[in-house]
C-alpha cells in the first residue's frame, strides 16, 4: 500500500509533526515542533494524535513511520509522512533539540 509522503525540503519549519521513535531516539533529537507517541503505545495512545491536518509523521528513516501513516489514514486522519525521516532532517540542516542531558542527535 502506498502511503501519502513529503520529502523534508518542502515541510514547513514549524509544521505540526507526530515523531513515532522510541523514548530513547526522541530525547537525543527530535524536531522543535514534533509530538512524541511511540509506534509501539501509537494505539493506546491514539487520543493523543494531534488534530493537525495534515499531520506530518516522522520516524529515523522513514519505515515506521509509512506504517503508522498506513495505519492512521484507516482511522480516518490526514496523516503524511515525513521521506527520510529524522534523518533527512538533519541533513537538511533542520533544527534539532534534545532533552537536558543530551547533545541533539539522530540515533
Amino acid at each position: 500500500m502506498s502511503v501519502p509522503s513529503v520529502p523534508v525540503a518542502d515541510l514547513p519549519a514549524d509544521a505540526p509533526m507526530l515523531d513515532v521513535r522510541e523514548a530513547d531516539e526522541w530525547a537525543a533529537g527530535r524536531a522543535p515542533s514534533s509530538q512524541h507517541v511511540p509506534m509501539s503505545q501509537l494505539t493506546e495512545r491514539i487520543s493523543e494524535i494531534p488534530a493537525a491536518d495534515p499531520l506530518y509523521v516522522v520516524c529515523r528513516s522513514g519505515g515506521r513511520s509509512a506504517r503508522v501513516v498506513a495505519y492512521l489514514a484507516q482511522q480516518g486522519y490526514p496523516a503524511v509522512n515525513v521521506d527520510g525521516g529524522m534523518q533527512a532532517w538533519s541533513a537538511a540542516g533542520r533544527e534539532i533539540v534534545a532533552d537536558p542531558d543530551h547533545t541533539p542527535e539522530i540515533i
